[in-house]
């Protein structure tokens, strides 16, 4: 198999590889927003031999299937240096989430259809913020060093996490959401996309072994 064009942070698939998938409604927001953001993040922190095998993509339950990104999620994108170019949207279907590694999606109702499609998804499925809420608990030092291939490093991340989920609850069920921007004004827009920076972060460490740089 090959990634879907454009999305790919090798540029192709390979049997030792780790597929993230960014879910939210439209598929034009808030998930272009989080597939871009982690791309641009893993690139900044990884070389091209330990970011290989690593694939990010998105979808939407709604999906707005070949539309481009809302023109204030690619000035967001611009805000941090990420690259908009080539994004289609996409309708989330049965066989994203068959191939994907972990389902990160914007809300708990997200959360729940992803579940809903069935594919043994609920190990893997969480929102974004939740996923960086267990994240945070896990001692790097559990997980295998990445200078080995982040591959192995990732699969044991959500292991480590879904073994926590139950354990360590947010402190309200509006903390595991990112809220929908569409339609908003820039400055909404902005908003969310420091949300989810801010979200994306401590779980790109995690993934790489590699604190932000500065």
């Amino acid at each position: 198999m090959t990634a879907p064009e454009g999305r790919g942070i090798a540029g192709y698939e390979h049997i030792g590889t780790f597929r993230i998938l960014h879910v939210s409604t439209g598929n034009v927001c808030r998930s272009p927003i989080t597939e871009r953001l982690t791309r641009h993040a893993l690139g900044q922190r990884l070389d091209d031999g330990l970011g290989r095998g690593l694939i990010v993509e998105s979808a939407g339950t709604w999906g707005h299937e070949g539309a481009p990104m809302e023109t204030n999620a690619e000035l967001v994108l611009a805000d941090f240096g990420a690259d908009h170019s080539g994004f289609v949207g996409r309708e989330l279907l049965d066989e994203h989430v068959i191939r994907a590694d972990l389902v990160l999606t914007a809300t708990r109702d997200h959360r729940a259809q992803v579940i809903s499609m069935g594919h043994s998804a609920g190990l893997r499925t969480f929102t974004l913020k939740e996923f960086t809420r267990l994240v945070r608990a896990i001692d790097p030092a559990t997980l295998p060093d990445p200078r080995d291939g982040v591959v192995e490093r990732a699969r044991a991340l959500v292991r480590a996490a879904a073994a926590l989920r139950g354990w360590l609850l947010a402190p309200s069920a509006e903390a595991d959401e990112v809220n929908d921007p569409y339609g908003a004004p820039i400055t909404v827009f902005r908003s969310i996309g420091d949300e989810i920076q801010e979200a994306l972060d401590p779980v790109v460490t995690a993934l790489t072994g590699v604190s932000t740089p500065r």
